[in-house]
């Protein structure tokens, strides 16, 4: 019995040292790994379709970022559900620091426009809010709308003969209008689409005689004459849009909303890799070079850090829900 209990004890101390050793080894092995990171290609999962502002700014920082980094950085459009199915996508992929999120503030929007999402918002980690944009409301030439007052007027006079196209149901572009809606009395038909690409085109096609969406995607066809913006709804007028005056302007004061376009890891993801992400992406999104392109897309640059992006999910998943509240609106 002695005999047995002593080899016990042996084999006992033996696993624990070796339990033990396997951890320093880990912990040593660990900065080891991160020095070595990347060592394949990553991949940004934008869950819209591509020609929207995520879209955009995704393709802009891609590029430097993965020249800094040594590795490519891939763009993968996941788009449907008004982002649900590609934030679904990158919330059940590794957190092994190769897959990352890159969204906008439909991220905050959709657990309370849906019933159900295919995701929590703690399934996901702040990297940094990369730029932001407001929404801008445009119409078609044809369609003789040239101004808010323009636009109140003629939905007035034809209740429900006036349709917008937006890049999707619960969008910050599709509740911004219809935060303007309500606040102007008027009725006016949505026409949602799988992103803001696909949306302006359905502008462009005369589908639709107005849209609602963020600057970037729009911008090039205000500045060819083919869409006339018509207001936007940040505080103040946009810097790129010096002739388009806000909804604040226009008269109607509620209406201001502001996109994000946030960098999200995983949850789990090491966070060695996320401080390698962050300080990159910082260094590209200060660049001059980039800073302009971002700035003639339509975008103001932020490069904010993992807290205050944290602050800004934190303070809009219930600005959203509220408006959602008010407005009535509903994705199922």
């Amino acid at each position: 019995m002695k005999k047995l209990l002593s080899e016990h004890a042996v084999t006992r101390r033996q696993t624990l040292a070796l339990f033990g050793a396997g951890l320093a080894t880990a912990a040593f092995a660990r900065p080891a790994w991160a020095a070595g990171y990347p060592e394949r290609f990553i991949t940004f999962i934008v869950p819209f379709a591509p020609g929207g502002p995520t879209d955009v700014m995704a393709r802009v920082v891609a590029g430097p970022l993965g020249e800094a980094l040594g590795q490519s950085v891939v763009i993968e459009n996941r788009p449907g559900a008004g982002g649900n199915i590609g934030i679904g996508v990158a919330a059940k992929s590794a957190p092994d620091g190769y897959t990352f999120l890159l969204t906008s503030t439909a991220f905050v929007v959709n657990p309370s426009l849906y019933k159900s999402v295919p995701y929590e918002i703690k399934d996901f980690v702040p990297i940094s809010n990369l730029g932001t944009s407001p929404n801008v409301f445009v119409a078609t030439p044809a369609s003789g709308i040239t101004s808010v007052a323009d636009l109140v007027k003629k939905a007035k006079a034809e209740p429900g003969k006036l349709s917008y196209a937006s890049p999707g149901a619960g969008t910050s572009a599709h509740l911004s209008f219809e935060l303007f809606k309500k606040n102007a009395g008027i009725d006016i038909v949505h026409i949602p689409y799988s992103g803001a690409g696909p949306a302006i085109q359905g502008i462009l096609g005369n589908q639709v005689q107005l849209a609602s969406a963020a600057v970037p995607p729009v911008l090039p066809h205000i500045r060819a004459g083919k869409l006339v913006a018509i207001g936007e709804t940040g505080a103040k007028r946009w810097p790129d849009l010096p002739d388009t005056p806000s909804l604040v302007e226009a008269g109607y004061p509620a209406v201001v909303t502001e996109n994000f376009q946030a960098l999200f890891a995983p949850k789990g993801t090491p966070q060695p890799v996320l401080d390698k992400i962050l300080s990159t992406a910082t260094e590209v999104l200060n660049r001059p070079d980039i800073k302009d392109k971002l700035a003639k897309a339509g975008f103001g640059v932020i490069a904010s850090t993992p807290a205050e992006l944290q602050a800004i999910v934190d303070k809009e998943v219930p600005m959203w829900r509220e408006l959602v509240k008010s407005t009535g609106t509903s994705a199922d």
